[in-house]
């Protein structure tokens, strides 16, 4: 029978905890940018706009509490604010 440590029962405890904290927060992250695109997709310039405002703060939030990194909360918000300029006819 092998030796278990009382560390290695409390550090699967503490990753247990992480790993459904960062679920949550990730979660809530796609849902909000699978909001941005639908309402890219139907062309509603407006409500797009306050959605990507949501979108960009959730992902910084989300790098914040370390469940995703810097370059590609960046990346995701370069891509969703470059489709809601092309919706909204802005020229760069």
């Amino acid at each position: 029978m092998p030796v278990i440590h009382k560390s290695t029962i409390r550090r699967a405890r503490q990753s247990e905890r992480r790993r459904e904290r960062n679920r949550t927060t990730m979660n809530s992250v796609k849902s909000l940018v699978k909001k941005v695109q639908t309402a890219v997709a139907e062309k509603k310039t407006d409500e797009a706009k306050t959605l990507l405002r949501e979108a960009v703060s959730a992902l910084g939030k989300a790098v914040t509490k370390g469940a995703m990194k810097r370059n590609t909360a960046s990346r995701r918000i370069s891509r969703l604010t470059l489709h809601v300029n092309a919706l909204s006819g802005s020229r760069a």
